[in-house]
């Protein structure tokens, strides 16, 4: 699969999928930044990236980038090749009403 093209969401979701059970992930600092500042750990990232939707890709700086949501959790992931996927950004969702 060549990730330096657009993937479709079922595309995008499955090599995620992949990615995720042979832990290729690693995080940029500013996810981990944000993560902090929202009270997201590791996990509650691993669940949205198994259990989310996915989005379409976004061509950001040469980069797809594919945005993963559930109703409470975003984040936003890049490839880099088969193996392995950037946590770009992640965020907890506000409550409806507050």
């Amino acid at each position: 699969m060549d990730t330096t093209k657009r993937l479709d969401s079922l595309q995008a979701s499955k090599l995620l999928k992949r990615i995720l059970g042979e832990r290729g992930t690693g995080f940029s600092q500013h996810a981990r930044d944000e993560m902090e500042a929202d009270d997201l750990a590791e996990p509650d990232i691993a669940n949205t990236l198994r259990c989310g939707w996915v989005g379409d890709g976004e061509l950001i700086n040469g980069t797809w980038r594919y945005r993963v949501e559930t109703e409470r959790i975003g984040v936003v992931v890049a490839f880099r090749g088969e193996a392995e996927a950037i946590i770009v950004t992640a965020w907890r969702k506000k409550a409806r009403g507050r």
